[in-house]
This record gives structure tokens, C-alpha cells and sequence, in this order.
């Protein structure tokens, strides 16, 4: 994780000033794990500096306030359920699964509008004000913080911290800083784009199987199988169970001789049995977490009594780095690392205790877990991503994480958790995805039709309408009953592969969105008010978003009745990717492309490989000067070549001249020859769409209507 790094209050880089409250040597201050590298001042805050922090201690916490005008709205504050707008909230940054107590006493694994934590910890308020110009504020503590947002931003804690304060002419400049600092997202491998299958779970291998089979026969768009925890041998990690799953390798090949991919579970919790390899080398080597006497601490788990490597420690993350490059020789494609805050199954909301000692290493100072406990899931996504680097040097790794940190995005994509099977819930899915985007998380999406409960056929069909439009795309579902698209009859299939059909054929765009993400820090799904900062009009929709800066997404999330959405200024003109079924029509999302753009999609397909292979379409929506622009990005799908130059960055740019327009090239990035393509061009306009056929690479004209 690198050396300890300065905590100086000053000027960092232009725009981003660190504020350390007074009389607090900054030299005892604990390291920064949001930052990407250690940063220095480079000088004093200069007087003109907008935004001052207000300092002040109590007994029992130390406190850093800014006021906020009037006019002003408040995002982020990470992985929160409720509206997109968080003025008026208070959230503690605390990586818990929550648990909410139904009327009868009864407490139930999930969450809502009420629930203070979840299973991220993101310490960080970005806030807009009325003109349009914004500033972000990141408390730089790894401790329990609360942000309160009733009165301006209050964040308090136990411990003194620093306060980064990030200034920018825009929300957009002010969260592409907040990647400078805390870390890009890596690029994912193309297939992590494509729909994806889970449950909890699949099993034995011959229902893997059948699975695999059932997608293909249908005809349903799906890129990745997910195996749960039920492979294990007693729930132990690291094992397979010799009945249910015999031969991992064998089931991987099948998937792969199938076109799907493979993500399987991986849980931090080893169960505590004298003979199970992995608990003895954990013991022998001294990698899990013992309390302030030095006695190794137990949790009720899945396994029943466990231990919890201590991450901090880096012979620990090399321990199961080791451990999981193993485990992928059986041909795992991604891993998923879950219960990760970390969470002990029983009882109800029990927690790892704060008292517990973390003994660090390797410039992480030894600690209590209450000093850890936040970053304990991004430890473990940073050892389990190492392993994939090391273990497939030339294949992009795929880790997804339920915990994680302010930063975290460097290692991990992750998800919203164990929603629940509700319209509440679905409404929720698209603030909490954009407030995720907004604290440094573009690659995030929720358990389409909710985790908890059994969806309605209407509900499911409206929550896959609107999961194929998120960044991360998979169901993944509880105990209670099936959750496959076919599930809910052939009306609502027929609904799910027109949605599934939708998404990969805008794979090209929406992989151009991730390119964008990687190298900017842009979320991929945005909210509606970066079309338009100063239009206060915007800032509380979420219902519609952004994907990326082109497409505007009009959700169907009610469950009676439609509504009126916020329009941003200029013509946003609707389009259809082969959809006119009016069934779809009414469940899935209207699709808006805005004035001036010009958007790449491709012919679909049934996995990802499918979907970037064939002619290649342009959707075109000229501006009042007659004019559109838009960008394609292509590599090979996965490795690092690209990094190396190994890529394709087209703009193509729409002129038109009186009423003829023409669609060329207008600049080209990178070495990577193009493909031998035919190329669709289809021009939008208030009366409809006007086609033209061509060749990549070549002018294409036609006529306006």
C-alpha cells in the first residue's frame, strides 16, 4: 500500500487544499488510504481560496464544518439508499450490512431510506451551488464519521482528521479531481460488460449446467455465470465440495466452451477447524486478527466459528493473494469477495469488535479495528486483484466487492447489496448507482430484481429494463424462488431479452463510457444535472440519468402511472434500437440522444464477443449549426495493450450542408488497425430517421428529408 504519507495542510495541486485542524501535529496523523500516493503540499493556501473548513472539538469528537448558500445541493456521501439529493440527511460512514426491524420484532437483512450505514465507506460531500460551480470536501479519516447534511456539511469523529477540500468550475471538474486523487478505475475486461447471471445459488454443477444451456436455447444475451457459496465444502474457502462440485475446472471449461464466463464467491471468514490447511498456515503464520491480549477472535459465520485474516498485514495479503491464485488454476474468470465490512452471520447485526488489533506493516501503522474496519474490504479486494494480476499477467482482473473505501474503485467493481424485491427499491437503484458514481465508483449496478422477495413479473420487467442501462448488469437473488428471465412467463421473457437485446447493441457506446471513466474519472451513469449544473430544475431527478454525456435515460419506475421528467435545454430527440414492441414501450426506458451527438452501436448479439463483431451503426442528432460529433474507443477486449498504444480512438464528426449531411472521420488515436466494416448511418430527425449505407472508414452521405 505504499510509505505513510504527509499530512501537511496546504495548497496539494491547483484546486485542492488540505486543512488540518489547529493545534494537531499533522505529523501524528494516520496515513491517507484514499489518496492514490502520498501528497505533499506544495505550499500555503493562498487567500483567495472560496472555502475555509470550521474547526472545533468537543468532548467526545472533533468537528469540521462548511456552511452551504441557499441554493446549494449535496451529493455523494458513497453507498446510501434514498433520494439522489442528500441535503436534510445524516449518514455515518460505517461499512455495515444492515439489518432493518420489521413491525413484529423480526430483523431483516437490508435496507432503506432510514439506514445510516451500508456496506461501502465513502467519507466525501460533493456539493453544487446555484451558479453551477462546485466543490467537493473529503474527510480523510478511516474512523466511524458522521456527515451531517441538515445545515450545511457537519462531519465529525472521534479522532482529528484532515479535510481535502476540492474546488472546480463544475461537478464534473470537481469529481474528475476526486479520481486524480483517490485513483482511476482499471478497465475492465470487455465481458464484464455483457448481462450477468446469479443466485443464491446454483448448484450442484449439472444445474450450472443446465443453466449455461437454458440462455443459449432461448436465445437471451449472457456473458457470466456467478457460483455462490453452496460449491464449498462445509462453507470452508478455498474448497470445493466433492459432491456438489467435484470438478470446478471441468464446469469452467464447459462455461467456456459455451461463451460465458465464470465469477465465483470468496468470503474473508476461515473457518476455525484444526486439519483445514488454510486455518493451520493461518494460525502458523500469525495472519488473523486476535483481541488486545493476543488471543485470536472468533465470529459465528457461515462455517460457523471463523477467524478473520488481518489484511493490514502484508505477509496476511500475500498469504491469500497465494491462496486465491491457486484457487483461479481451476479457471475462474473474475472473483467476488464478499461479507467483507467484515460480517459475522449471527447473531443479527453483529459486529467484528472495535478493541480488535490490526498489526500492520509495510507503512500501515498497527492499529485498533476501529481504526481499520472501513478499509477491511478494500484490503481485501487489493490482495484478491493481485492475484489476478499475478496469476493471468496478460488478462484484465475482475474482482467485485461488497466493501469497500473511498478509493476502492482502484481494485474493485462492486454493488448496491442485498436490496430488496420492491418498487421502493428499484426506484432506489438509480440514485444509488449516481451518488456511488459521484464518490469516485463509476462500475456499480443493483441485484436486478432485488435480492430479498420474488418480484412481480411486472416489477422484474421494469427493473431489467432498467438494468440494462447501468454499468454493472446482474441478477442475483435469494432463496425464495427462481430469477432467471424466463422465470415470470414468456410475456416477461420476451420484455427481458428486448432489454438484454438494447444493451448489447449499445455496447460500443457503452464501452466508450467505461474508456472515458478509466481515463477521466467521468462517471459512466451520470446525473441529469451535468447535462446543465445551473439548472436548478435538475438537481433532485432520479428517476432519469446520463449515460455518459450522450444518452438520456427515462426509467419506467413507478409501478401505477407515468411522469413527467426535467428536460435539460436543446432537443433531446427519442430513439429506438429495434424495440417498437409495445410491450416494451410501456415497461422499458425511453431513450433520448442529445443534439450535436453522435453514438456508436453495433448489431448485438448473444455475448459480448458477438456484440462488437459486425457492421457498425451511428446514430446521428445534429445541433442548430448542423453539426454532431461522438467518439467510438476499441481495444482488443482484454489485456494491456492498450496501454502500450494498442487501441482505437475514432471521433466522427456529422457536417451538414444544406440538405445534405455528411458522416466522416474527423480524428483518429491510437495504432490499432480498424475493422473491415460496413457502416449504417442513421440520422434523427422530428419526422423520423433517414438510413445511409457505407463503409468504416469512408465519408457517408444523405439527404435531409
Amino acid at each position: 500500500m505504499g510509505m505513510p504519507s504527509h499530512q501537511d495542510p496546504g495548497l496539494l495541486v491547483d484546486g485542492v487544499a488540505r486543512f488540518v485542524p489547529p493545534g494537531v501535529d499533522h505529523a501524528t496523523l494516520p496515513r491517507s488510504f484514499a489518496l492514490l500516493e502520498p501528497l505533499p503540499a506544495r505550499g500555503p493556501v493562498p487567500e483567495s481560496w472560496a472555502l475555509f473548513p470550521r474547526f472545533q472539538s468537543t468532548s467526545d469528537a472533533f468537528v469540521a464544518s462548511f456552511p452551504i448558500d441557499s441554493d446549494a445541493s449535496l451529493y455523494g456521501t458513497g453507498e446510501v439508499a434514498g433520494p439522489l439529493l442528500r441535503n436534510g440527511f445524516v449518514t455515518e460512514v460505517w461499512a455495515k450490512q444492515p439489518f432493518r426491524v420489521e413491525a413484529d420484532g423480526t430483523a431483516v437483512p437490508n435496507y432503506d431510506e432510514r439506514s445510516k450505514s451500508l456496506y461501502q465507506a465513502h467519507p466525501w460531500v460533493l456539493a453544487v451551488r446555484g451558479n453551477g460551480s462546485a466543490f467537493g470536501v473529503l474527510a480523510d479519516t478511516t474512523y466511524r464519521l458522521e456527515i451531517d447534511l441538515r445545515d450545511g456539511i457537519r462531519l465529525s469523529c472521534v479522532e482529528p482528521f484532515p479535510v481535502i477540500v476540492i474546488e472546480g468550475v463544475s461537478p464534473q471538474e470537481v469529481v474528475q479531481r476526486l479520481a486524480t486523487l483517490t485513483g482511476l478505475m482499471q478497465m475492465p475486461p470487455r465481458w464484464a460488460l455483457g448481462y450477468q447471471q446469479c443466485r443464491f445459488s446454483y448448484y450442484p454443477n449439472a444445474r450450472v449446467r443446465e443453466l449455461a444451456k437454458e440462455f443459449r436455447t432461448r436465445a437471451i444475451p449472457c456473458d457470466v455465470i456467478w457460483i455462490d457459496i453452496h460449491y464449498m465444502d462445509e462453507y470452508k474457502v478455498f474448497t470445493f465440495d466433492p459432491e456438489r462440485f467435484p470438478d470446478p475446472k471441468g464446469i469452467n471449461d464447459h462455461l467456456h466452451a459455451l461463451g460465458f464466463k465464470s465469477v465465483w464467491i470468496l468470503d474473508p471468514a476461515v473457518k476455525a477447524e484444526s486439519g483445514y490447511a488454510v486455518y493451520d498456515e493461518g494460525v502458523a503464520e500469525g495472519h488473523f486478527l486476535c483481541d488486545a491480549e493476543g488471543h485470536e477472535h472468533h465470529e459465528c459465520t457461515w462455517t460457523g466459528d471463523a477467524a478473520f485474516p488481518d489484511y493490514t498485514r502484508p505477509e496476511t495479503r500475500a498469504w491469500w493473494t497465494r491462496l486465491t491464485m491457486e484457487f483461479l488454476d481451476n479457471g475462474m474468470d473474475g472473483v467476488w469477495v464478499d461479507l467483507n465490512e467484515p460480517s459475522p452471520i449471527l447473531p443479527l447485526g453483529a459486529e467484528l469488535p472495535e478493541d480488535l488489533r490490526h498489526r500492520g506493516g509495510d507503512g500501515i501503522a498497527a492499529g485498533t479495528h476501529a481504526q481499520y474496519h472501513n478499509v477491511y474490504g478494500m484490503l481485501m479486494a487489493k490482495a484478491t486483484d493481485d492475484a489476478m494480476r499475478e496469476s493471468r499477467p496478460k488478462r484484465r482482473p475482475f474482482v467485485l466487492s461488497r466493501s469497500s473505501y473511498l478509493g476502492g474503485q482502484r481494485y474493485a467493481a462492486t454493488w448496491t447489496g442485498d436490496n430488496v424485491s420492491s418498487w421502493q427499491h428499484l426506484r432506489w437503484s438509480v440514485p444509488m448507482v449516481l451518488n456511488l458514481g459521484l464518490s469516485g465508483q463509476p462500475f456499480c449496478g443493483p441485484d436486478i430484481g432485488g435480492f430479498a422477495g420474488t418480484p412481480s413479473p411486472e416489477l422484474f420487467a421494469h427493473w431489467i429494463g432498467l438494468g440494462a442501462f447501468l454499468p454493472f448488469c446482474r441478477t442475483h437473488n435469494a432463496l425464495e424462488g427462481d430469477q432467471e428471465p424466463w422465470s415470470f412467463g414468456a410475456a416477461t421473457e420476451k420484455l427481458a431479452r428486448s432489454a438484454l437485446t438494447r444493451r448489447y447493441r449499445l455496447l460500443p457506446y457503452l464501452y466508450t463510457a467505461f474508456y472515458e471513466a478509466a481515463t477521466t474519472g467521468l462517471p459512466i451513469a451520470r446525473p441529469l444535472f451535468f447535462a446543465d449544473p445551473a439548472d436548478l430544475a435538475l438537481r433532485d431527478e432520479d428517476h432519469a440519468f446520463l449515460l455518459g454525456s450522450d444518452l438520456l435515460v427515462q426509467p419506467r419506475l413507478l409501478e401505477d402511472g407515468g411522469r413527467d421528467f426535467p428536460m435539460p435545454n436543446g432537443q433531446w430527440r427519442s430513439f429506438t434500437l429495434g424495440d417498437e414492441d409495445p410491450a416494451a414501450e410501456a415497461a422499458h426506458p425511453v431513450l433520448r440522444l442529445r443534439e450535436g451527438a453522435i453514438v456508436p452501436v453495433g448489431a448485438g448479439g448473444q455475448t459480448t464477443e458477438e456484440a462488437f463483431e459486425g457492421p457498425l451503426t451511428l446514430l446521428v442528432s445534429l445541433d442548430t449549426r448542423g453539426r454532431a460529433s461522438g467518439r467510438l474507443y476499441e481495444d482488443a477486449g482484454d489485456g494491456f495493450g492498450y496501454l502500450d498504444g494498442d487501441y482505437l480512438l475514432t471521433t466522427y464528426e456529422a457536417v451538414s450542408k444544406g440538405d445534405v449531411v455528411e458522416v466522416r472521420i474527423a480524428r483518429e488515436e491510437g495504432r490499432r488497425p480498424r475493422s473491415v466494416r460496413a457502416l449504417h448511418v442513421e440520422f434523427l430527425t422530428g419526422q423520423g430517421a433517414v438510413h445511409a449505407q457505407g463503409t468504416d472508414g469512408q465519408p457517408v452521405t444523405l439527404r435531409r428529408r
